[in-house]
């Protein structure tokens, strides 16, 4: 996401009446409140819709900001509040012994047609095990979790997104914490070497699954993390590596497409 000066600015404008800003605004915004949708619902094709929901969102509301948060935090907490509402209807819960018997089915070294693309599907498999870990969090957690680990929030601020008190937040932050790094030292091989589960053992079974999707290059920023002695830094950093991750082209044209229509989206909140 852009810095906070550039996107009140953008603001500014797109109130005003610019549609070129608005856009900006929203691609600007688009690629974080997807990241965070798709760790909060787990499934892609609900990620992709409650990112347009929220988008849409944001968009009625940009004239009833008044600058008493960060406009990030701002974003943040719209984001935060639909996708709690959003879930309370259809919330399922993982847990995490069911996943750790799913991540033991069917460990087996890849078969040959993966090998070209093996950096590749296994940064998938990491992917989406960390995003199922974040499914076996209650909801309160997991959005603290993401906040504060995942995008690295202060208290502060993950607890006004939140609309919770900083205490409250630190302590679910530091359980979450636990629970991920009990389940992790436990499982995961990038983690533990000790441990049984391996992305590229995960390839095959997570292909006749379906929860590969087209491979797309993830940066990975866990390396340095990886080769350090501090558990606690490794899990980080594996939480983290698959941010990188863009919103789906077909939900920015959507919206675009609906921002050039004759009534504009902001003018009907």
């Amino acid at each position: 996401m852009h810095d906070d000066k550039l996107l009140q600015e953008l603001r500014v404008s797109a109130v005003a009446g610019d549609r070129a800003s608005l856009e900006s605004f929203v691609v600007a915004i688009s690629d974080d409140v997807h990241r965070i949708a798709l760790r909060m619902v787990w499934d892609r094709q609900e990620a992709d819709d409650a990112t347009q929901e929220i988008l849409t969102k944001i968009i009625t509301k940009l004239d009833s900001f008044r600058a008493e948060a960060s406009i990030r935090t701002w974003i943040y907490r719209i984001s935060m509040n639909h996708l709690l509402d959003r879930r309370k209807a259809v919330f399922e819960a993982l847990s995490f012994e069911a996943l750790g018997d799913d991540l033991l089915d069917g460990l087996a070294e890849p078969l040959e047609r993966y090998q070209p693309e093996l950096e590749l599907l296994a940064n998938e498999v990491m992917a989406s095990c960390t995003r199922a870990m974040l499914q076996c969090l209650d909801r309160d957690h997991r959005a603290t979790y993401l906040l504060g680990e995942v995008l690295e929030l202060p208290s502060a601020t993950g607890a006004e997104v939140l609309q919770i008190e900083p205490a409250t937040f630190r302590k679910r932050l530091s359980r979450a914490r636990e629970r991920i790094r009990r389940f992790m030292t436990g499982n995961c091989g990038l983690v533990n070497p000790a441990a049984p589960c391996r992305c590229t053992l995960r390839i095959n079974r997570a292909n006749e699954l379906g929860r590969l999707h087209t491979p797309t290059p993830i940066k990975n920023r866990v390396d340095a993390a990886i080769g350090e002695i501090d558990t606690v830094q490794r899990i980080s950093a594996l939480m983290r590596a698959s941010t990188a991750e863009t919103t789906p082209d077909h939900v920015v044209a959507t919206l675009r497409n609906a921002l050039a229509a004759p009534t504009a989206l902001m003018e009907n909140p």
